[in-house]
C-alpha cells in the first residue's frame, strides 16, 4: 500500500529501518528518500523499527521528523506497537515525536492496555510514570487495562505486579466490564487470590474515599 511507486532509496530506508542499521538509515535519507514511505503492508520506516525495536533507527527517523501516529492499515502506529513489544527504549526514542496518547488501536484500545495484558510490567510503569495517558481508558470490548491484565493475563507474578502499579497511578477497580462484571469478580473466579485480595483493598479504599 503506497501512494507512490517507492523510489530506491525508499526502498533503502524501509529496509534500513527494519534491520536497524543507522548508517544505513543516514544514508537513505541523505539520497532522498521519503521518511513516510510506505511498504506493500503500509508500514513506514518508523513503524517497522517500532516492530523490530531497532532503536537507534527510531531516534534517526525521529529526529528526520517521521511521525510516531502514522498507523497501517491494522491500526498500528509506532506508539501502539510500543505496548505490543514492551519497550521502554523505544518508548522514550519516540516521546520526542508526540504521540498521540489517546490514539486507538483496532480494538479501540490504548498503549498500556496491550502492555497490561502481555505482562510487561517495565512498560506499564514507565508509560504510567513518564506520560499523561489515561490509565482508566475503556476499549471497544469494554476493557481497561485492569480489566485486562486480569482477564487476559495468567496470573502470575508480572501480572501481580502490573495490577498493583495500575492501582498506584490511579487505575478505578471499581470499573466494571460489558457485562457488568469488575476486575475483582474475574480475579475471584479465575482463582487469582493475590490479585483479588489487592482488589478488594483498592475498592474498600475508593468507597471510603
Amino acid at each position: 500500500m503506497t501512494d507512490r511507486p517507492l523510489s530506491p532509496a525508499d526502498r533503502a530506508l524501509l529496509d534500513a529501518a527494519s534491520h536497524g542499521d543507522p548508517d544505513a538509515v543516514r544514508a537513505a535519507l541523505a539520497a532522498g528518500a521519503d521518511v513516510e514511505a510506505r511498504d506493500a503492508e503500509g508500514r513506514t520506516p518508523l513503524l517497522r523499527a517500532a516492530f523490530a525495536d531497532r532503536v537507534a533507527a527510531a531516534r534517526l527517523l525521529v529526529g528526520a521528523g517521521a511521525d510516531v501516529n502514522a498507523q497501517d492499515p491494522q491500526l498500528n502506529s509506532p506508539w501502539l506497537v510500543t505496548g505490543i513489544t514492551g519497550s521502554v527504549p523505544m518508548l522514550r526514542a519516540l516521546l520526542p515525536g508526540g504521540p498521540d496518547l489517546a490514539r486507538r488501536n483496532r480494538y479501540g484500545g490504548v498503549s498500556v492496555i496491550p502492555a497490561a495484558e502481555r505482562g510487561h510490567v517495565g512498560y506499564v510503569r514507565a508509560v504510567l510514570a513518564e506520560t499523561d495517558i489515561d490509565v482508566n481508558h475503556v476499549n471497544d470490548l469494554g476493557w481497561t487495562a485492569l480489566l485486562e491484565a486480569v482477564l487476559l493475563g495468567d496470573g502470575g507474578p508480572a501480572h501481580r505486579e502490573i495490577v498493583d502499579v495500575l492501582l498506584a497511578h490511579g487505575a478505578d477497580p471499581r470499573l466494571p466490564d460489558a457485562d457488568g462484571s469488575t476486575a475483582r469478580t474475574h480475579a475471584e473466579r479465575r482463582g487469582f487470590r493475590e490479585i483479588a485480595a489487592a482488589l478488594r483493598e483498592a475498592e474498600d479504599r475508593a468507597a471510603g474515599a
